[in-house]
């Protein structure tokens, strides 16, 4: 089985951070991300072996009881997700850029998984909200064509969820930009 990342939100931060233990202690999960966002909720991101990402967010859903508002799993996750999620990717060049901005985490972990999986691109980073107002956004590289096709598929995946803030495709980017956003 190949790698998949798991994720809960909760409508109580002390019950989110008990889910978060639970799943940590049920299975060999990476931790990828918390948040406590406003109106107090509380979101979790895990990532790892499929098997071990579905015992780890069974344990999460078990604990959060009447406090769980939504979970998922993204199995077979494309192999760039899990390291842009945990920071930003160097890239030593830039043709053109993608950006998908949505309203939350969730949105764009499944627009990056989308977008990879579409073209030959770059994931720079899959970013999940933090400090961000809960928006989360991804950025990405390639050749034009890619970016515009990979932008195209990542949009689709959550188009039905309403969760799109905005995208820009810059073609040919001005190299400064590769130090915003490569750091």
């Amino acid at each position: 089985m190949g790698q998949a990342i798991g994720f809960i939100e909760l409508s109580s931060i002390a019950k989110g951070i008990e889910a978060a233990d639970a799943m940590m202690k049920m299975a060999e999960v990476e931790l990828l991300h918390t948040q406590a966002i406003p109106r107090g909720k509380f979101t979790i991101l895990i990532g790892g072996a499929q098997a071990e990402v579905e015992q780890s967010l069974q344990a999460g859903v078990d604990c959060a009881s009447q406090w769980l508002m939504d979970h998922f799993i993204i199995q077979n996750v494309h192999e760039q997700v899990l390291p842009a999620l945990r920071g930003r990717q160097k890239v030593d060049d830039l043709e053109a850029v993608g950006v998908i901005e949505t309203k939350d985490a969730t949105a764009a972990v499944f627009a990056a998984d989308a977008a990879v999986k579409k073209a030959q691109v770059t994931l720079i980073e899959v970013f999940p909200g933090k400090g961000a107002g809960g928006k989360g956004y991804v950025t990405l590289t390639g050749e034009v064509g890619a970016v515009r096709s990979a932008i195209a598929a990542g949009i689709e995946s959550i188009k039905k969820e309403s969760a799109l803030v905005s995208w820009v495709v810059i073609p040919y980017a001005h190299k400064s930009l590769l130090k915003v956003l490569s750091q």
